[in-house]
């Protein structure tokens, strides 16, 4: 960095310090390596290191997003199927507008459902504006203003985004250890159809097999049953990049335009049939971007640069000098806009609405 650049950051700290130490959540990251990897049938070739949620958006990070920015709730971030569908329930409402309260039902480790894609762009501006009380909701990685439809590009410099299909599909299913590794069919490091027993036996996860749910055991659907399952579960089941429930739970969000009223989808759900094997590489599928949905979550991705704690950044500015860089860490705090990420185009599909 040049000695200019780093007066300007230090000073610049001193401003930022009380925002960092205000960040009202952090979100656990992995890094996915391997930049400049091969591609698997037209898919996965990623040119640069970043960094993923190692789990998806649960409904506990969701719940402290809505206390923060939803007192009135403008953009109907909060739909009230996360309070009355006792499938994946979720997070209640109280109170009147401008005044609306959030409660989490149950365990907040479950991942959040019932969220379009706005929903979770707004979730990533919020972390691109420091995750503090009221932070924007309306431009950061996207730039939004007021829009709960259409097709909303990335901008430029995005520190959280929703991740591209590249970005996912490699975090799911690339081998690592190389460009050159190859890829797994499955997000558990397999080629084998999963299981589904909750636990720390390999090759689990979160879907119907035999039409057997997996929270339950059992193929009698229940309306009143939790089918979601805690993040990490399923504790020997995670990618090569030790991400948890690519596969499985919800279905994702990528950022892939596929056409021009539709995104992109990956993963699966706790409904999702083994014969259908919507777990695999192979499956692609899509929504329009409004849409919400008892099996759509999303996990975000995040740039690999790192990033010192806020006591850190403290110190760096006293002290103005780089002895701090060795406390940073991975766990990422939510931080100012850094470099662009492009998600590709890719093939129309469709996909069921719920």
């Amino acid at each position: 960095m040049k000695k200019s650049h780093l007066v300007a950051a230090l000073f610049a700290v001193f401003t930022l310090v009380p925002n960092l130490r205000a960040a009202l959540l952090t979100i656990d990251t992995v890094t996915v390596g391997d930049a400049g990897n091969a591609a698997d049938t037209g898919y996965g070739a990623v040119a640069y290191e970043f960094e993923i949620g190692k789990y998806e958006v649960t409904i506990g990070q969701y719940a402290t997003f809505l206390s923060s920015v939803a007192a009135t709730d403008t953009y109907s971030l909060y739909n009230p199927s996360m309070g009355t569908d006792l499938n994946m329930a979720g997070i209640t409402q109280a109170g009147i507008s401008g005044s609306f309260s959030y409660s989490v039902i149950g365990s907040g480790n479950r991942p959040i459902s019932y969220v379009s894609w706005f929903d979770a762009a707004r979730f990533a501006n919020w972390m691109n504006n420091g995750a503090t009380v009221g932070a924007s909701t309306e431009t950061g990685a996207y730039t939004l203003n007021g829009a709960t439809t259409g097709i909303i590009p990335k901008n430029a410099g995005a520190a959280w985004w929703i991740p591209s299909e590249d970005e996912w599909y490699k975090a799911a299913y690339y081998k690592g250890g190389g460009t050159n590794a190859g890829y797994w069919d499955y997000p558990t490091q397999s080629d084998s159809t999963p299981g589904n027993v909750v636990g720390g036996a390999p090759n689990q996860a979160n879907y119907r097999v035999n039409n057997f749910y997996a929270a339950t055991q059992s193929s009698s659907y229940s309306s009143t049953q939790n089918y979601l399952t805690d993040a990490g579960a399923f504790s020997s089941s995670a990618s090569a990049y030790d991400t948890y429930d690519q596969g499985g739970n919800v279905a994702e969000w990528n950022d892939a335009v596929i056409s021009v009223s539709s995104l992109g989808l990956r993963g699966g759900s706790w409904q999702s049939r083994d014969v259908d094997n919507q777990l695999g590489s192979f499956y692609r599928s899509s929504s329009n971007p409004s849409n919400e949905s008892s099996t759509i979550g999303f996990r975000l991705a995040s740039d690999a640069t790192p990033i010192p704690e806020p006591g850190t950044w403290a110190a760096m500015a006293i002290f103005a000098g780089g002895a701090a860089y060795a406390g940073w860490r991975r766990r990422r705090f939510a931080r100012p806009l850094e470099r662009e990420r492009t998600s590709e185009p890719l093939v129309p599909t469709s996909a069921s609405k719920v």
